[in-house]
This record gives structure tokens, C-alpha cells and sequence, in this order.
């Protein structure tokens, strides 16, 4: 068994300069942890493998094509791969929204798409 702790691991160096955290990867899948205080927001990218979105805390925003809906502790949502997408926490927003994201397969040398 491997136990990890989610907030102890490092911030990752990413384009979109907010709090993301390698949570585990292997073949099949990868987990990260994303925190947006509140006005921060994911820069629309295209990833080329599905993913899915689970709101751990707060609420936020999920825009996928042309779809936004509001998402709050326990919801989940699936992102197919290759349609752009973007979650952000409005500034208006008094909490920091905390997600999961699962990314199936893990990419494998096939980069995001920032837009």
C-alpha cells in the first residue's frame, strides 16, 4: 500500500501558474490536484486523453466546448478527449475551489493544447 499525501506534495510548473499537484501516475491513469483561489482559472487547453473533474472543496466553473455549468463538493464531471476546456473560481468567490482531476490513459508524449 502506498499512502500519499495530497497537500504535501510539490506545486508542478505548469502554463496555467496556479497550485496543481502530481498525485500519482501510472499506464492507465493519472491524478492531480488542482487548487484555484478565488479569480484563478485554467487556460482553455485540449488534452489528448479523456478526463474527469471531481469538485473536493468549494465551488467553481467547468467550460467544455461550449457548455459551462457551476460545480460544487462532490460533483464530477467527464471531459472527452480533444475538446478544449477550462475550469476557473470567479473573483467573486470567497473560497478556494479544490478538484480532482483523472486523466485515462495517461498521456504518453502527447502534449496539451493551450489555447
Amino acid at each position: 500500500m502506498q499512502k500519499i499525501k495530497t497537500l504535501e506534495q510539490p506545486i508542478s510548473e505548469t502554463p496555467h501558474k496556479v497550485d496543481v499537484r502530481k498525485i500519482y501516475s501510472f499506464k492507465h491513469a493519472s491524478y492531480v490536484h488542482i487548487t484555484l483561489k478565488p479569480g484563478e482559472t485554467l487556460k482553455k487547453h485540449i488534452t489528448p486523453v479523456d478526463a474527469c473533474f471531481y469538485a473536493v472543496e468549494g465551488t467553481g466553473k467547468v467550460e467544455i466546448g461550449d457548455e459551462t455549468e457551476t460545480l460544487a463538493k462532490d460533483d464530477f464531471v467527464f471531459s472527452p478527449a480533444g475538446i478544449a476546456h477550462r475550469l476557473f473560481n470567479e473573483e467573486e468567490n470567497k473560497e478556494d475551489f479544490k478538484f480532482l482531476v483523472i486523466k485515462t490513459p495517461t498521456p504518453d508524449n502527447q502534449p496539451t493544447k493551450i489555447l
